[in-house]
């Protein structure tokens, strides 16, 4: 996982966080695939890549509505037995707003983002999906790395838009059709659950080539082996621009 540690400091911000006690903290529900965060404010420009920065919690945060609001959720420090990386989509001082993995697609939240509560790191590259040409980028700096022709949700089940992030990285060793899988922080609009899961929407391999190019999958993108084995190089956190 290639970051650029320590990056991304800003002046201090005068708004400082709203005291939360214990009891709050802990009530609060988690920012994390099976959340449901209604009251999470939408990503402001969906279409659009992020700056590069991402965070990890050093240990359970506390989202906020906006600088100096109310909480309204609480992001862990692990997503799937994988470390928790965020990206950053706008700064106000010492706070960042920051893509969550929770319901509904889009969900944003802020952190009071400081040396001592988060590690913050720059990420070179994001993923740009065009669902209708079936076609997956990877760019490093601006500039693409790689290209593949992808398979997509069908009709009935589409591949979510927007702006989503790497989550995870799971080994699998249940199903046999991707050694790998990528989940990203997104979910299927048409499936509340699939597969004993969330909904949630991943970067996979399939058995054979018969979904290249074709929209047939229940919401996940569908990729080569050799598209998944660059993939899986990306660091988490990486934004997904899906169009």
């Amino acid at each position: 996982m290639r970051y650029h540690r320590g990056r991304g400091w800003r002046r201090r911000c005068p708004v400082a966080p709203p005291p939360s006690s214990p009891e709050v903290f802990a009530s609060l529900p988690e920012a994390n695939t099976f959340g449901q965060l209604n009251s999470a404010p939408a990503d402001p420009s969906p279409t659009l890549p992020a700056g590069g920065e991402v965070l990890h919690p050093k240990a359970d945060a506390v989202v906020y509505r906006a600088p100096g609001a109310e909480p309204i959720a609480r992001l862990p420090e692990t997503q799937i037995g994988s470390p928790t990386w965020v990206p950053v989509i706008a700064r106000q001082g010492d706070w960042a707003q920051v893509l969550l993995p929770a319901r509904p697609n889009g969900a944003t939240g802020w952190l009071h983002a400081t040396p001592e509560t988060v590690e913050s790191a720059h990420n070179d590259f994001r993923v740009n999906v065009d669902l209708a040409a079936f076609r997956l980028e990877i760019l490093e700096l601006g500039k693409p790395i790689g290209s593949w022709t992808i398979g997509t949700g069908k009709p009935e089940h589409p591949t979510p838009t927007g702006r989503a992030f790497i989550l995870a990285s799971i080994k699998e060793s249940v199903n046999t059709y991707s050694p790998i899988v990528l989940p990203l922080s997104s979910h299927s609009d048409s499936h509340e659950t699939f597969g004993g899961g969330p909904g949630t929407v991943g970067l996979h391999t399939w058995p054979d080539d018969s979904f290249v190019g074709k929209a047939t999958s229940d919401g996940c993108i569908r990729v080569t082996r050799e598209a998944l084995d660059r993939l899986v190089e990306l660091p988490l956190g990486t934004v997904v621009n899906i169009t």
